[in-house]
Order: structure tokens, then sequence, then C-alpha cells
């Protein structure tokens, strides 16, 4: 069963949304760095003649991946959605006036001040 938020509900869980947000995104920034340098360092490898930085690199990668699926499984835990792992933008489902709709949040903003129709964002 979904979690339904009020305004005032989601915003008493943001010190915990905000701290896990900014692992994610911290994580999502230098998972996007460490395989821009694996890409590059793959340049000249091959099966038959590997890198090792390559090797390395591919290995932290997968790391970050795996930190990063777990801010999120914390997140859909509490009953949060993420919506951009870039921007640290979440959302919370909500009801205005009987309709389901989301109320959004930033990182970076002070509270949740936004909301949208289910299928408008």
């Amino acid at each position: 069963m979904e979690k339904f938020f009020s305004v005032e509900e989601a915003n008493r869980t943001l010190p915990l949304v905000k701290r896990i947000v900014e692992d994610l995104v911290r994580d999502h920034r230098a998972w996007e760095e460490k395989v821009r340098e694996f890409e590059l360092a793959t340049v000249g490898s091959s099966p038959e003649h590997p890198d090792v930085i390559a090797d390395l690199l591919q290995v932290e990668a997968q790391r970050l991946a795996r930190d990063i699926e777990g801010y999120i499984a914390e997140l859909s835990d509490l009953g949060v959605i993420c919506k951009g792992m870039d921007t640290g933008l979440v959302n919370f489902r909500g009801q205005i006036d009987g309709r389901d709709v989301f109320y959004c949040w930033k990182l970076g903003e002070p509270s949740v001040q936004y909301w949208h129709e289910i299928d408008a964002g």
C-alpha cells in the first residue's frame, strides 16, 4: 500500500530525506565521473590486454551504483519517490481535494512548497 503524505508530514521527513538525497546526488555525480574515466581508460584495452586502471574504475563505478540503489531503496522505504538523481528531486504522494497528487521537493529548498498532478510530472 502506498503511503500518502500531508505537506506537514512530508516536511517532517525532510531532515532524513535531505541527508539521503545529499548522499545520492554526491554519489551519482561521482558515478558519472567514474563511468567517463572508465570509458576513456578502455579505449586502448582489449580482452587480451586489459587495462588495470579501467578494471579499478569499473569496480568503483559498480560500488557507487550499489550505493545509489541503496539510497533509492531507503527513500522508497520512507514512501518517497526519487525523480532526479542529478538534481535531488523527490516526490511525496499526497491528496488535494480528493485527488492524488505529488508534493515535490528539491535539494536546496527549505520545505515542500510545490505539487503537481500525478500524470503531470
